[in-house]
């Protein structure tokens, strides 16, 4: 055979996808390519319909990638003894980590425990703690429940080095969730390093400050926009210690992140990896070592339906599977019965069984960082980072976090995010099974428990426009 047939036989670089763009036009028959088979995300990011094999340049994974993730139950009932009830169930039951809600919480939904220091004794007594990872959910008195928390491990002679804990400081959070700071935001910032100074001296490991995005993405935000938020509550904790002097290489390690995770499950997982590649990139600003970061995950509120609650254990068990997919260190399902109030012990053990079914049965967890060379998921990676990067120097333009909530500037973004997406919905661009797509046509009692909503947080000195949790079925009109 000559030279010119071995040259004639060399198909070129792409050969494949063009063969597959050939198909497609033929498929698509004078359609437009751009309308039928491109999609964009919330934040305007391009997603074809397909990709090369990617050669990024290395996994992103957890700190300890060859232990599971911590399977971790919410305990929010007003209700003390049935709070204690329920936690110890939870743990006899295969649960790793308990997040402890307490009333005024962004995140609690109108429930919580009652903000005591014996509700905190009542409901971790019996507990493991040197098994189980505890965390506090960001709220108006986190300070105050760290102090709690902190005496009540003394008292049970328990070393905190050893201990696995999650204190949830989150200033921004709470002023964004609640609408209110107890003190100015120019106080808060002087104080704050030195009233923290003390478990740094203690040597109590885990998270001390904790970067909340989900009040912005259950209120409405773009996954770019919550995680530009969060990077810009994480600047602000840097700043402040540096202001004080303390050096960040230490602080840094105690910053922690939690996140919304929804039933978009490829976003959802580039969501997760994207804020690991950020925090590496932040810290590399900062010219200090890179510490992993550590994520904790919720699944959507808002992406919860009051109608045909079943269909939202589908969606809570894809945002749990990218979540683990995407390398969380910590998981929180809600429980599908939310919509309609406080959830009973089924509602629960189902949340707390489709976390335990996926590590323990599905093994989600044996392979680190399985999206690796995903084409589709390291460009969303990519692109998230990309755009969320200029969210936070747009949120470092406005004066930092605290200053762009207090002159409303997040929350605009936030509002017209949510009122695109929402005429999204409302045109049948996009649509949520069971509610708007096929939905249930009889209506039948849902199981929950009897509890009081709590009243929200009225108290402060600063004061900003709160972004609340909305449900996007509520906000369409299509839920009862």
């Amino acid at each position: 055979m000559g030279a010119g047939a071995l040259t004639r036989d060399v198909e070129p670089k792409n050969a494949e996808r063009q063969r597959w763009l050939a198909l497609a036009e033929k498929a698509l028959a004078g359609a437009s390519f751009e309308e039928k088979l491109v999609s964009h995300t919330d934040d305007n990011i391009r997603i074809e319909p397909l990709y090369d094999r990617s050669t990024a340049a290395e996994p992103i994974v957890r700190a300890n990638p060859k232990s599971p993730w911590i399977v971790s139950q919410r305990v929010d009932d007003p209700d003390i003894d049935r709070a204690r009830t329920q936690a110890l169930e939870d743990v006899a039951q295969g649960a790793t980590g308990l997040s402890l809600v307490f009333e005024g919480a962004p995140n609690a939904f109108g429930y919580g425990l009652p903000r005591t220091a014996q509700t905190l004794e009542t409901v971790l007594d019996g507990v493991p703690l040197n098994r189980i990872q505890i965390r506090i959910d960001a709220h108006p008195w986190s300070r105050a429940v760290a102090d709690w928390l902190v005496a009540f491990l003394s008292k049970r002679r328990s070393d905190p080095a050893k201990l696995n804990l999650s204190f949830g400081i989150d200033p921004a959070a709470i002023f964004a969730g609640t609408g209110r700071l107890r003190m100015s935001i120019e106080a808060l910032q002087a104080s704050m390093p030195q009233s923290l100074a003390h478990f740094f001296s203690m040597g109590v490991p885990g998270v001390l400050l904790e970067a909340d995005g989900r009040v912005f993405h259950n209120a409405g935000a773009t996954e770019a926009q919550e995680l530009g938020i969060m990077l810009a509550s994480a600047v602000s904790y840097l700043r402040m210690f540096e202001t004080a002097r303390q050096p960040l290489v230490y602080a840094a390690p105690h910053i922690g992140f939690a996140l919304s995770v929804d039933q978009d499950q490829f976003l959802s997982v580039a969501k997760v990896r994207a804020l690991r590649r950020l925090w590496a990139r932040l810290q590399e600003a900062c010219s200090i070592p890179n510490s992993t970061a550590n994520i904790h995950a919720e699944t959507s509120f808002r992406m919860m339906t009051a109608s045909d609650p079943e269909t939202n254990i589908l969606r809570t068990t894809i945002a749990c599977f990218a979540a683990a997919s995407g390398g969380a260190d910590s998981i929180s399902i809600l429980p599908h019965t939310i919509a309609h109030g406080l959830p009973a012990g089924f509602a629960r053990r189902v949340a707390r069984n489709a976390q335990l079914i996926m590590a323990n049965e599905s093994h989600i967890d044996h392979v680190a960082d399985p999206a690796y060379g995903s084409g589709a998921v390291e460009a969303l990676t990519a692109e998230l980072c990309e755009t969320a990067w200029t969210e936070l120097q747009t949120i470092e333009a406005e004066g930092g976090v605290l200053s762009s909530l207090q002159g409303g500037h997040i929350q605009a973004r936030v509002h017209a995010a949510a009122a695109r997406r929402n005429a999204a919905y409302q045109a049948g661009e996009r649509a949520i099974i069971g509610t708007t797509l096929y939905p249930l046509k009889s209506e039948r009692p849902v199981e929950t428990l009897a509890a009081e909503r709590r009243p929200a947080f009225t108290e402060g000195v600063a004061v900003c426009e709160p972004l609340f949790p909305v449900r996007i079925d509520q906000s369409i009109g299509a839920a009862s």
